[in-house]
Protein backbone atom coordinates (compact mmCIF):
# COMPACT_ATOMS: atom_id res chain seq x y z
CA UNK A 1 0.00 0.00 0.00
CA UNK A 2 2.55 2.39 0.89
CA UNK A 3 4.82 1.52 -2.35
CA UNK A 4 1.38 2.30 -4.03
CA UNK A 5 1.47 5.93 -2.53
CA UNK A 6 4.83 6.60 -2.96
CA UNK A 7 4.28 5.65 -7.07
CA UNK A 8 1.13 8.28 -6.96
CA UNK A 9 3.72 10.70 -5.18
CA UNK A 10 6.19 10.27 -7.93
CA UNK A 11 3.77 10.25 -10.61
CA UNK A 12 2.42 14.01 -9.51
CA UNK A 13 5.80 15.21 -9.38
CA UNK A 14 6.29 14.34 -13.12
CA UNK A 15 3.17 15.67 -13.80
CA UNK A 16 3.98 19.14 -11.78
CA UNK A 17 7.20 19.26 -14.03
CA UNK A 18 5.85 19.32 -17.32
CA UNK A 19 3.32 21.59 -16.38
CA UNK A 20 6.32 23.89 -15.44
CA UNK A 21 8.56 23.28 -18.28
CA UNK A 22 5.83 24.51 -20.61
CA UNK A 23 4.90 27.52 -18.38
CA UNK A 24 0.80 26.27 -18.02
CA UNK A 25 -0.11 27.75 -14.67
CA UNK A 26 -3.57 26.47 -14.56
CA UNK A 27 -1.74 22.89 -15.42
CA UNK A 28 0.94 23.70 -12.37
CA UNK A 29 -1.87 24.90 -10.25
CA UNK A 30 -3.89 21.51 -10.14
CA UNK A 31 -0.60 19.80 -10.22
CA UNK A 32 0.14 21.35 -7.01
CA UNK A 33 -3.18 19.88 -5.92
CA UNK A 34 -3.25 16.36 -6.32
CA UNK A 35 0.43 16.46 -5.14
CA UNK A 36 -0.61 18.14 -2.26
CA UNK A 37 -3.47 14.64 -2.00
CA UNK A 38 -0.95 12.35 -2.78
CA UNK A 39 1.27 13.80 -0.23
CA UNK A 40 -1.97 13.49 2.18
CA UNK A 41 -2.69 9.98 1.45
CA UNK A 42 1.01 9.21 1.92
CA UNK A 43 0.58 10.85 4.91
CA UNK A 44 2.91 13.81 5.06
CA UNK A 45 0.53 16.45 6.37
CA UNK A 46 3.93 19.01 5.82
CA UNK A 47 4.11 18.46 2.37
CA UNK A 48 0.83 18.16 1.53
CA UNK A 49 -0.06 21.81 3.07
CA UNK A 50 3.20 23.16 1.16
CA UNK A 51 1.52 22.02 -1.94
CA UNK A 52 -2.15 23.01 -1.47
CA UNK A 53 -0.75 26.36 -0.60
CA UNK A 54 1.34 26.85 -3.91
CA UNK A 55 -1.76 25.78 -5.78
CA UNK A 56 -3.79 28.20 -3.93
CA UNK A 57 -2.17 30.97 -4.48
CA UNK A 58 -2.29 30.30 -8.10
CA UNK A 59 -5.65 29.61 -7.91
CA UNK A 60 -6.48 32.66 -6.03
CA UNK A 61 -4.08 34.82 -8.84
CA UNK A 62 -6.18 33.17 -11.82
CA UNK A 63 -9.30 33.74 -9.70
CA UNK A 64 -10.45 30.09 -10.22
CA UNK A 65 -13.27 30.35 -7.02
CA UNK A 66 -14.51 26.82 -7.04
CA UNK A 67 -10.86 25.23 -7.30
CA UNK A 68 -9.94 28.14 -4.30
CA UNK A 69 -12.98 26.26 -1.89
CA UNK A 70 -11.58 22.90 -2.70
CA UNK A 71 -8.22 23.84 -1.83
CA UNK A 72 -9.04 25.41 1.05
CA UNK A 73 -11.17 22.41 2.32
CA UNK A 74 -8.61 20.28 1.68
CA UNK A 75 -5.74 22.09 3.44
CA UNK A 76 -7.97 22.49 6.78
CA UNK A 77 -8.48 18.82 6.63
CA UNK A 78 -4.36 19.04 6.61
CA UNK A 79 -3.62 21.02 9.10
CA UNK A 80 -6.35 19.09 11.24
CA UNK A 81 -4.67 15.85 11.16
CA UNK A 82 -1.23 17.64 11.81
CA UNK A 83 -2.44 19.65 15.15
CA UNK A 84 -0.86 17.18 17.85
CA UNK A 85 -0.72 19.69 20.05
CA UNK A 86 -3.75 18.77 21.77
CA UNK A 87 -2.29 15.10 22.31
CA UNK A 88 0.72 16.68 23.15
CA UNK A 89 -1.07 19.17 26.28
CA UNK A 90 -3.01 15.63 27.23
CA UNK A 91 0.87 14.27 27.95
CA UNK A 92 1.93 17.18 30.08
CA UNK A 93 4.45 18.18 27.26
CA UNK A 94 4.00 21.90 27.28
CA UNK A 95 6.58 23.09 25.43
CA UNK A 96 6.17 20.40 22.46
CA UNK A 97 2.82 21.25 22.18
CA UNK A 98 3.64 25.09 21.22
CA UNK A 99 6.16 23.56 19.15
CA UNK A 100 3.20 21.73 17.10
CA UNK A 101 0.70 24.59 17.08
CA UNK A 102 3.17 27.28 15.90
CA UNK A 103 4.44 24.59 13.32
CA UNK A 104 0.49 24.20 11.58
CA UNK A 105 0.05 28.01 11.88
CA UNK A 106 3.30 29.20 10.22
CA UNK A 107 4.12 26.54 7.43
CA UNK A 108 1.53 28.39 4.97
CA UNK A 109 3.22 31.09 5.11
CA UNK A 110 6.80 30.29 5.61
CA UNK A 111 7.31 29.48 1.59
CA UNK A 112 6.24 32.58 0.47
CA UNK A 113 7.93 34.66 3.23
CA UNK A 114 11.26 33.17 2.92
CA UNK A 115 11.61 33.37 -0.71
CA UNK A 116 10.09 37.34 -0.11
CA UNK A 117 12.78 38.11 2.36
CA UNK A 118 15.43 35.61 0.80
CA UNK A 119 16.00 34.37 3.94
CA UNK A 120 17.09 30.32 4.05
CA UNK A 121 15.24 29.84 7.00
CA UNK A 122 15.53 26.46 9.03
CA UNK A 123 12.92 24.23 8.13
CA UNK A 124 10.79 22.89 11.45
CA UNK A 125 11.83 19.34 11.12
CA UNK A 126 15.18 20.78 11.58
CA UNK A 127 14.23 22.52 14.53
CA UNK A 128 13.95 21.07 18.28
CA UNK A 129 11.00 22.55 20.22
CA UNK A 130 12.97 24.34 22.62
CA UNK A 131 15.22 25.67 19.25
CA UNK A 132 11.75 27.35 18.20
CA UNK A 133 10.81 28.66 21.47
CA UNK A 134 14.41 30.30 21.50
CA UNK A 135 14.41 31.82 17.53
CA UNK A 136 10.59 33.19 18.42
CA UNK A 137 12.28 35.19 22.02
CA UNK A 138 15.27 36.27 19.53
CA UNK A 139 13.33 39.49 18.15
CA UNK A 140 10.76 39.44 20.94
CA UNK A 141 10.29 43.13 22.35
CA UNK A 142 8.78 42.34 25.66
CA UNK A 143 6.11 39.59 25.53
CA UNK A 144 3.87 37.87 23.31
CA UNK A 145 0.78 35.40 23.73
CA UNK A 146 -0.26 32.23 21.93
CA UNK A 147 -3.74 31.76 21.59
CA UNK A 148 -5.17 27.82 20.50
CA UNK A 149 -8.62 27.00 20.79
CA UNK A 150 -10.34 23.68 20.52
CA UNK A 151 -13.95 24.27 20.58
CA UNK A 152 -14.86 26.55 23.64
CA UNK A 153 -11.86 25.76 25.60
CA UNK A 154 -8.52 28.52 25.33
CA UNK A 155 -5.13 27.56 25.28
CA UNK A 156 -2.54 30.60 26.06
CA UNK A 157 1.36 30.00 26.32
CA UNK A 158 2.88 33.59 27.66
CA UNK A 159 6.47 34.15 26.00
CA UNK A 160 8.98 36.88 27.69
CA UNK A 161 12.73 36.95 27.09
CA UNK A 162 12.83 37.26 31.21
CA UNK A 163 11.48 34.14 32.23
CA UNK A 164 10.28 31.03 31.49
CA UNK A 165 7.03 29.93 29.11
CA UNK A 166 3.87 30.34 31.42
CA UNK A 167 0.80 27.94 29.87
CA UNK A 168 -2.55 28.81 31.14
CA UNK A 169 -6.19 27.55 30.13
CA UNK A 170 -10.07 28.98 29.99
CA UNK A 171 -13.62 27.77 28.64
CA UNK A 172 -15.28 29.90 27.31
CA UNK A 173 -19.12 29.85 29.23
CA UNK A 174 -22.31 29.08 27.88
CA UNK A 175 -21.52 28.89 23.90
CA UNK A 176 -18.53 28.80 21.31
CA UNK A 177 -16.06 31.46 20.52
CA UNK A 178 -18.50 32.54 17.25
CA UNK A 179 -20.83 33.39 19.62
CA UNK A 180 -19.10 35.15 22.03
CA UNK A 181 -17.76 37.14 18.90
CA UNK A 182 -21.45 37.81 17.62
CA UNK A 183 -22.58 38.80 20.92
CA UNK A 184 -19.43 41.36 21.84
CA UNK A 185 -20.34 43.15 18.14
CA UNK A 186 -24.01 43.58 18.95
CA UNK A 187 -22.86 45.12 22.21
CA UNK A 188 -20.72 47.36 20.70
CA UNK A 189 -23.00 48.46 17.95
CA UNK A 190 -20.95 47.25 14.69
CA UNK A 191 -23.11 48.43 11.80
CA UNK A 192 -25.81 50.38 13.85
CA UNK A 193 -26.50 53.03 11.30
CA UNK A 194 -23.09 52.94 9.37
CA UNK A 195 -22.83 55.64 6.84
CA UNK A 196 -19.92 54.97 4.66
CA UNK A 197 -18.93 54.17 1.32
CA UNK A 198 -18.98 50.77 0.01
CA UNK A 199 -15.21 50.48 -0.29
CA UNK A 200 -15.71 46.05 -1.28
CA UNK A 201 -15.10 44.68 -5.01
CA UNK A 202 -18.10 42.83 -4.46
CA UNK A 203 -19.87 44.78 -7.16
CA UNK A 204 -17.40 44.01 -9.35
CA UNK A 205 -17.03 40.12 -8.36
CA UNK A 206 -20.86 39.82 -8.81
CA UNK A 207 -21.41 41.61 -11.77
CA UNK A 208 -23.77 43.80 -10.53
CA UNK A 209 -25.04 47.05 -12.91
CA UNK A 210 -25.20 49.34 -9.77
CA UNK A 211 -23.70 49.51 -6.05
CA UNK A 212 -25.38 51.39 -2.97
CA UNK A 213 -22.59 54.57 -2.65
CA UNK A 214 -23.34 54.27 1.30
CA UNK A 215 -23.77 51.06 4.11
CA UNK A 216 -26.84 51.69 6.02
CA UNK A 217 -26.58 48.65 7.41
CA UNK A 218 -28.80 48.21 10.70
CA UNK A 219 -28.68 45.50 13.18
CA UNK A 220 -30.64 45.03 16.39
CA UNK A 221 -28.27 46.18 19.35
CA UNK A 222 -28.28 44.32 23.24
CA UNK A 223 -27.64 47.34 24.61
CA UNK A 224 -25.88 50.54 24.07
CA UNK A 225 -22.16 50.88 23.28
CA UNK A 226 -20.00 50.76 26.57
CA UNK A 227 -16.89 49.53 28.21
CA UNK A 228 -18.60 46.99 30.09
CA UNK A 229 -19.71 45.62 26.67
CA UNK A 230 -16.26 44.28 26.19
CA UNK A 231 -15.95 43.15 29.34
CA UNK A 232 -16.85 39.39 28.48
CA UNK A 233 -13.89 39.34 25.86
CA UNK A 234 -11.74 40.99 28.72
CA UNK A 235 -12.49 38.19 30.99
CA UNK A 236 -12.01 35.23 28.23
CA UNK A 237 -8.92 36.35 26.39
CA UNK A 238 -6.56 39.14 28.74
CA UNK A 239 -8.48 38.13 31.99
CA UNK A 240 -6.83 34.65 32.49
CA UNK A 241 -2.97 35.99 32.09
CA UNK A 242 -3.24 39.31 33.18
CA UNK A 243 -1.28 38.42 36.03
CA UNK A 244 1.48 37.50 33.54
CA UNK A 245 1.73 40.55 31.45
CA UNK A 246 4.37 43.16 32.40
CA UNK A 247 5.23 46.42 30.35
CA UNK A 248 2.94 48.09 27.91
CA UNK A 249 3.45 46.33 24.68
CA UNK A 250 1.75 42.79 23.62
CA UNK A 251 1.85 40.99 20.83
CA UNK A 252 -0.54 38.29 20.70
CA UNK A 253 -0.79 35.44 18.19
CA UNK A 254 -4.57 34.68 17.71
CA UNK A 255 -6.64 31.81 16.85
CA UNK A 256 -10.54 31.53 14.93
CA UNK A 257 -12.69 33.80 15.36
CA UNK A 258 -10.79 35.36 17.76
CA UNK A 259 -8.51 36.83 14.79
CA UNK A 260 -11.13 39.18 14.56
CA UNK A 261 -11.27 40.39 17.54
CA UNK A 262 -10.81 44.21 18.54
CA UNK A 263 -7.77 43.53 20.75
CA UNK A 264 -6.70 47.40 20.90
CA UNK A 265 -9.89 48.49 22.48
CA UNK A 266 -9.24 45.99 25.76
CA UNK A 267 -6.90 47.62 27.12
CA UNK A 268 -5.76 51.24 27.96
CA UNK A 269 -2.95 50.65 29.51
CA UNK A 270 -1.45 48.28 26.95
CA UNK A 271 -0.43 48.34 23.42
CA UNK A 272 -1.39 45.26 21.23
CA UNK A 273 -0.72 44.11 17.66
CA UNK A 274 -1.36 40.66 16.26
CA UNK A 275 0.70 38.43 14.01
CA UNK A 276 -0.24 35.63 11.99
CA UNK A 277 2.35 33.04 13.73
CA UNK A 278 5.77 33.46 15.64
CA UNK A 279 7.84 32.36 13.35
CA UNK A 280 6.41 34.87 10.78
CA UNK A 281 7.03 37.54 13.21
CA UNK A 282 10.95 36.34 13.34
CA UNK A 283 11.51 36.36 9.69
CA UNK A 284 9.94 39.83 9.04
CA UNK A 285 11.52 41.69 11.99
CA UNK A 286 14.67 39.66 11.38
CA UNK A 287 14.86 41.20 7.50
CA UNK A 288 18.31 42.92 6.66
CA UNK A 289 18.25 46.62 7.97
CA UNK A 290 18.25 47.83 4.44
CA UNK A 291 15.13 46.26 3.14
CA UNK A 292 12.62 48.24 4.23
CA UNK A 293 12.36 51.90 3.01
CA UNK A 294 12.95 54.57 5.30
CA UNK A 295 11.24 57.68 3.59
CA UNK A 296 9.00 58.16 1.01
CA UNK A 297 4.91 58.59 1.42
CA UNK A 298 2.62 57.04 -1.44
CA UNK A 299 -1.25 57.84 -0.72
CA UNK A 300 -3.98 56.36 -3.20
CA UNK A 301 -7.40 57.52 -3.07
CA UNK A 302 -10.78 57.21 -4.97
CA UNK A 303 -9.07 55.96 -8.52
CA UNK A 304 -10.96 56.74 -11.64
CA UNK A 305 -12.90 53.73 -12.12
CA UNK A 306 -16.04 54.82 -14.97
CA UNK A 307 -14.66 53.14 -17.70
CA UNK A 308 -15.23 50.17 -16.00
CA UNK A 309 -18.55 48.80 -16.81
CA UNK A 310 -21.21 46.29 -17.14
CA UNK A 311 -22.49 44.86 -20.27
CA UNK A 312 -24.82 47.38 -20.33
CA UNK A 313 -21.78 49.93 -20.58
CA UNK A 314 -22.68 51.30 -16.93
CA UNK A 315 -20.25 51.65 -14.32
CA UNK A 316 -19.98 48.89 -11.83
CA UNK A 317 -18.28 50.20 -9.15
CA UNK A 318 -18.69 53.71 -7.45
CA UNK A 319 -16.44 56.24 -7.13
CA UNK A 320 -15.40 57.21 -3.22
CA UNK A 321 -15.10 60.85 -2.51
CA UNK A 322 -14.87 60.68 0.60
CA UNK A 323 -11.71 58.40 -0.22
CA UNK A 324 -10.47 61.26 -1.90
CA UNK A 325 -11.17 63.83 0.71
CA UNK A 326 -8.97 61.40 2.98
CA UNK A 327 -5.91 61.40 1.14
CA UNK A 328 -6.25 64.74 0.37
CA UNK A 329 -5.97 65.58 4.03
CA UNK A 330 -2.80 62.96 4.66
CA UNK A 331 -1.38 64.66 1.93
CA UNK A 332 -1.60 68.11 3.48
CA UNK A 333 -0.38 66.91 6.91
CA UNK A 334 2.73 64.84 5.13
CA UNK A 335 3.59 67.33 2.37
CA UNK A 336 2.89 64.87 -0.45
CA UNK A 337 0.52 64.99 -3.28
CA UNK A 338 -1.90 61.76 -3.62
CA UNK A 339 -2.12 60.25 -6.59
CA UNK A 340 -6.53 60.47 -6.82
CA UNK A 341 -8.80 59.85 -9.96
CA UNK A 342 -6.96 58.96 -13.24
CA UNK A 343 -3.71 59.89 -12.05
CA UNK A 344 -3.94 56.69 -9.57
CA UNK A 345 -3.27 54.26 -12.38
CA UNK A 346 -1.89 50.46 -11.50
CA UNK A 347 1.34 51.09 -13.50
CA UNK A 348 1.82 54.18 -11.42
CA UNK A 349 0.85 52.93 -8.08
CA UNK A 350 3.20 50.08 -8.46
CA UNK A 351 6.02 52.02 -10.01
CA UNK A 352 5.89 54.50 -6.90
CA UNK A 353 4.91 51.58 -4.29
CA UNK A 354 8.76 50.31 -4.50
CA UNK A 355 10.77 52.50 -2.53
CA UNK A 356 8.22 53.88 0.01
CA UNK A 357 8.15 53.64 3.63
CA UNK A 358 4.44 54.06 3.97
CA UNK A 359 1.70 53.41 1.65
CA UNK A 360 -1.94 54.57 2.08
CA UNK A 361 -4.71 53.55 -0.01
CA UNK A 362 -8.00 54.18 0.71
CA UNK A 363 -9.89 52.58 -2.82
CA UNK A 364 -11.85 49.48 -3.27
CA UNK A 365 -10.51 46.10 -2.42
CA UNK A 366 -11.09 42.71 -1.61
CA UNK A 367 -10.82 41.52 1.63
CA UNK A 368 -10.40 37.70 0.76
CA UNK A 369 -7.88 38.11 -1.91
CA UNK A 370 -6.47 41.77 -1.25
CA UNK A 371 -6.91 42.89 -4.90
CA UNK A 372 -7.59 46.36 -4.95
CA UNK A 373 -8.78 48.35 -7.81
CA UNK A 374 -7.20 50.92 -9.40
CA UNK A 375 -7.56 53.14 -12.62
CA UNK A 376 -7.12 51.44 -15.81
CA UNK A 377 -3.45 51.98 -17.52
CA UNK A 378 -3.99 54.48 -20.35
CA UNK A 379 -1.17 51.96 -22.32
CA UNK A 380 -3.33 49.03 -22.79
CA UNK A 381 -3.91 47.27 -25.91
CA UNK A 382 -8.11 47.48 -25.40
CA UNK A 383 -9.91 50.47 -25.07
CA UNK A 384 -12.21 48.34 -22.86
CA UNK A 385 -10.29 47.73 -19.49
CA UNK A 386 -9.81 44.39 -18.73
CA UNK A 387 -8.89 43.36 -14.79
CA UNK A 388 -5.19 43.16 -15.69
CA UNK A 389 -5.37 46.69 -17.09
CA UNK A 390 -6.95 48.57 -13.49
CA UNK A 391 -7.34 45.00 -10.38
CA UNK A 392 -3.58 44.85 -8.46
CA UNK A 393 -3.25 41.25 -7.45
CA UNK A 394 -0.79 40.16 -5.23
CA UNK A 395 1.14 38.54 -7.54
CA UNK A 396 1.87 42.13 -9.18
CA UNK A 397 3.90 42.42 -5.89
CA UNK A 398 6.38 39.59 -7.14
CA UNK A 399 7.69 42.02 -10.07
CA UNK A 400 8.56 45.03 -7.45
CA UNK A 401 9.31 43.83 -4.32
CA UNK A 402 7.33 45.86 -1.89
CA UNK A 403 9.66 47.88 0.61
CA UNK A 404 6.77 49.62 3.06
CA UNK A 405 7.53 49.61 6.93
CA UNK A 406 3.85 50.70 7.24
CA UNK A 407 0.83 49.93 5.05
CA UNK A 408 -2.77 51.75 5.71
CA UNK A 409 -5.58 49.72 4.37
CA UNK A 410 -8.73 52.16 4.17
CA UNK A 411 -10.31 49.64 1.90
CA UNK A 412 -13.15 47.36 2.31
CA UNK A 413 -13.39 45.64 6.25
CA UNK A 414 -9.75 44.89 5.69
CA UNK A 415 -9.24 43.59 8.64
CA UNK A 416 -11.62 40.51 7.84
CA UNK A 417 -10.62 37.80 5.83
CA UNK A 418 -11.74 33.94 5.82
CA UNK A 419 -10.78 32.52 9.23
CA UNK A 420 -8.79 29.50 8.66
CA UNK A 421 -6.53 26.87 10.50
CA UNK A 422 -3.64 28.96 9.87
CA UNK A 423 -5.21 32.28 10.94
CA UNK A 424 -7.38 34.88 8.44
CA UNK A 425 -6.62 35.01 4.97
CA UNK A 426 -7.26 38.26 3.87
CA UNK A 427 -6.10 41.39 2.56
CA UNK A 428 -3.55 42.50 5.46
CA UNK A 429 -1.67 39.00 5.77
CA UNK A 430 -1.53 39.65 1.78
CA UNK A 431 0.54 42.78 2.19
CA UNK A 432 2.87 41.09 4.69
CA UNK A 433 3.02 38.39 2.57
CA UNK A 434 4.27 41.08 0.12
CA UNK A 435 6.96 42.36 2.15
CA UNK A 436 5.12 44.63 3.99
CA UNK A 437 6.71 44.79 7.67
CA UNK A 438 3.48 46.72 9.39
CA UNK A 439 0.02 46.59 8.10
CA UNK A 440 -3.06 48.88 10.02
CA UNK A 441 -6.68 47.44 9.23
CA UNK A 442 -10.19 48.07 10.26
CA UNK A 443 -12.45 44.99 11.47
CA UNK A 444 -15.21 46.63 10.43
CA UNK A 445 -17.26 50.01 8.88
CA UNK A 446 -17.61 53.02 10.44
CA UNK A 447 -18.76 56.37 9.48
CA UNK A 448 -16.69 58.42 6.43
CA UNK A 449 -16.55 61.54 9.13
CA UNK A 450 -15.34 58.75 11.94
CA UNK A 451 -12.58 57.83 9.67
CA UNK A 452 -11.43 61.09 8.35
CA UNK A 453 -10.98 62.27 11.76
CA UNK A 454 -9.04 59.36 13.24
CA UNK A 455 -6.61 59.06 10.52
CA UNK A 456 -5.47 62.41 10.87
CA UNK A 457 -4.99 62.21 14.35
CA UNK A 458 -3.00 58.97 13.89
CA UNK A 459 -1.52 61.04 11.27
CA UNK A 460 -0.04 63.29 13.54
CA UNK A 461 1.53 61.39 16.67
CA UNK A 462 3.02 59.46 13.20
CA UNK A 463 4.16 63.12 12.27
CA UNK A 464 5.46 63.93 15.72
CA UNK A 465 8.17 60.75 16.06
CA UNK A 466 5.45 58.27 17.38
CA UNK A 467 5.55 54.39 16.62
CA UNK A 468 2.41 53.28 14.45
CA UNK A 469 1.02 51.10 17.84
CA UNK A 470 1.50 54.35 20.16
CA UNK A 471 -0.05 56.57 17.30
CA UNK A 472 -3.13 54.29 17.14
CA UNK A 473 -2.88 53.59 21.36
CA UNK A 474 -2.89 57.98 21.11
CA UNK A 475 -5.52 58.23 18.63
CA UNK A 476 -7.57 55.34 19.99
CA UNK A 477 -7.26 57.37 23.19
CA UNK A 478 -8.33 60.90 21.88
CA UNK A 479 -11.69 59.68 20.45
CA UNK A 480 -12.33 57.91 24.18
CA UNK A 481 -12.25 60.83 25.22
CA UNK A 482 -13.94 63.16 23.17
CA UNK A 483 -17.84 63.49 23.96
CA UNK A 484 -19.24 62.70 20.24
CA UNK A 485 -17.04 59.36 19.14
CA UNK A 486 -16.25 58.19 22.82
CA UNK A 487 -19.13 55.05 21.58
CA UNK A 488 -16.78 52.05 21.20
CA UNK A 489 -17.66 51.07 17.63
CA UNK A 490 -15.88 54.35 16.27
CA UNK A 491 -12.57 53.66 17.40
CA UNK A 492 -11.97 50.08 18.38
CA UNK A 493 -11.90 48.44 14.88
CA UNK A 494 -8.24 49.19 14.35
CA UNK A 495 -5.90 46.63 14.47
CA UNK A 496 -1.86 46.50 13.64
CA UNK A 497 -0.51 43.98 11.85
CA UNK A 498 2.82 42.41 12.31
CA UNK A 499 6.07 44.82 13.53
CA UNK A 500 5.86 48.34 15.28
CA UNK A 501 7.65 50.57 13.17
CA UNK A 502 8.27 54.85 13.20
CA UNK A 503 8.48 56.59 10.01
CA UNK A 504 10.74 58.98 8.88
CA UNK A 505 9.11 62.68 7.53
CA UNK A 506 11.04 65.46 5.83
CA UNK A 507 11.36 68.67 8.27
CA UNK A 508 8.71 71.52 7.51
Amino acid sequence: MVDGKLEAVEQRMQELAIAISVEDRDREARAHFHLGTAYLNLPDYQQAIKKYAQALHIFIEKGCRADEGSTYGNLGIAYRKLALWRTLLKSGEIEEALYAAEKGRAQALMDILKDQYGIDFPSFSALAPNQTLTAALEHLPSQAVFVALDQNKITFWVLRKDSKLSFRQNEIANGSADLLMETILKGIGVRDGVRCENRSLDPLRSDLSHSKNLITEKTVLSSSSSVNSLQPLYDVLLGPIADLLQGNELIVVPDGPFCLAPYSALSESIRIRIVPSLTAFNVIVGAPEDFHSKTGTLLVGDPWLKEVTNKKGEPILEQLPCAKQEVEMIGQLLQTTPLTGKSATKSEVLKSMKSVALVHIAAHGCQKTGEIALAPNAERKSPIPKEEDYILKMSDFQTISLRARLVVLSCCHSGRGEVKSEGVVGIARAFLCAGARSVLVSLWAIDDEVTLLFMRSFYQHLLHGKSASTALQQAMKSFRESKQYCAIKHWAPFVLVGDDVTLEFPKK
